[in-house]
């Protein structure tokens, strides 16, 4: 199996539209929620979200492309611009046949969808519009990735809810390990923030209705209440270790081990145990060859809802015994929402950044937790060696993926 490392990385976020930004955001603690600004929200419960600010699409793509994708697409297609250009690829060099595209989204535009029902309620079926159907569909965004960079490898799009940007990542990760491609641009993006979506998740009580932007998403708090609807894109550069090597690419780090599983137990709940999230990580870290001892911090889903934080603590003290204790636990959604399809993509960047840099974010507004939580959620950053992280997705229907990063070494 060949190995496969991280040579660039893109982001999209409500804290920063750049892997730079972004970072130093998160460093910052900066929160990057508040009023919601989208659509008017008289009637609405949800009164904040976690928007992406100041996006030009022009910057990355001509005005017809940018008119013919959905938001979504076109922040799948600037991170892949940020990513592609950080991993020094020169596709007119590359065998474009062996570089393939694995970006997710969880929903696809609901914003198209309220548009054309809208239509077709007041003025009847024929004026809905062409393309409807190719501008509402998630693998448009893997597809317009590939069809602006003309990437003509394996392209695909997987789509398990909340933990779509992670399995992304993950099945992009094994296209390389078994040689059906040298390069795969890959990660997850989302664009719902719509009376649509945010309706939904209100309806099923997810969402937080605080009003206060710093005590709204505070995963791991006692007095958490719920996710805050947030936004955009992350996407990777997974390359085969030799294909790097070959043309002298910087690598960020390795990807050392993904696990996915499924708790078939509830279509929104975590199996309360945290026996199918505690197995996604033991595979990781098995793929791996590491000991529980050997990894240092776990970028947690931790969406500030009361099911998901506490079943989550249980798996991870499921999976790493008593060396659970010993590791830094956190949650990036403190500060960005919850991005869904693109939040385990992001997250994924965020281990890759730590193990690069020996530097573990804060979960901002965390403060104390209940008795069963008393893992260390990193309530102040902290600097320490991390030679080893795991990034963690939980999504609705049960499915988990863990991803595990670890430096690269050379040998």
């Amino acid at each position: 199996m060949k190995r496969v490392v991280v040579t660039g990385m893109g982001v999209i976020s409500p804290i920063g539209s750049t892997v730079e930004t972004f970072w130093e955001s998160l460093k910052q603690k900066k929160v990057g929620i508040g009023e919601l600004t989208r659509f008017d929200t008289s009637n609405y419960k949800v009164k904040l979200a976690a928007e992406v600010k100041d996006f030009d699409p022009l910057a990355t793509m001509e005005a017809k492309e940018a008119r013919r994708m959905e938001l979504f697409s076109q922040y799948a297609v600037a991170a892949s611009a940020e990513a592609i250009a950080q991993s020094g690829l020169d596709l007119e060099q590359e065998d474009v046949t062996r570089i393939g595209v694995s970006v997710g989204c969880g929903i696809g535009s609901l914003q198209i969808v309220e548009q054309a029902y809208t239509k077709l309620a007041a003025k009847g079926p024929n004026r809905v519009p062409p393309l409807l159907v190719p501008l509402m569909i998630t693998n448009m965004a893997a597809g317009n990735v590939a069809i602006h960079f003309g990437l003509k490898g394996k392209c695909t799009n997987v789509v398990t809810a909340c933990a779509t940007g992670s399995h992304s990542i993950g099945e992009a990760f094994r296209a390389i390990q078994c040689g059906d491609a040298d390069v795969m641009v890959a990660g997850g993006t989302e664009a719902a923030i719509c009376p649509l979506g945010i309706s939904g998740f209100a309806s099923l009580t997810a969402l937080s209705t605080g009003t206060d932007p710093t005590r709204a998403s505070i995963p791991f708090d006692k007095e958490r209440s719920g996710f805050v609807m947030g936004e955009g894109a992350g996407v990777v550069v997974l390359e085969a270790l030799d294909h790097a090597l070959s043309r002298g690419a910087r690598i960020y780090a390795e990807v050392g081990g993904y696990g996915a599983t499924c708790d078939a137990y509830h279509i929104t709940s975590p199996e309360e145990t945290g026996e199918g999230a505690a197995r996604a990580m033991q595979l990781a870290l098995q793929e791996a060859g590491l000991t529980t001892r050997e990894v240092q911090y776990i970028n947690a889903h931790g969406t500030s809802t009361h099911h998901n934080d506490l079943f989550e603590t249980r798996a991870i003290k499921k999976a790493f015994g008593n060396d659970a204790y010993a590791l830094n636990v956190n949650s990036t959604k403190s500060m960005t929402g919850h991005m869904l399809g693109a939040a385990g993509a992001v997250e994924f960047i965020v281990c890759v950044k730590s193990v690069m840099e020996d530097y573990i974010h804060a979960t901002a507004g965390f403060e104390s937790a209940e008795e069963e939580m008393d893992l260390n959620y990193t309530k102040k950053a902290v600097k320490r060696s991390v030679t080893a992280a795991i990034s963690n997705s939980l999504g609705f229907g049960g499915h988990n993926g863990s991803l595990l990063v670890r430096k690269y070494v050379e040998n």
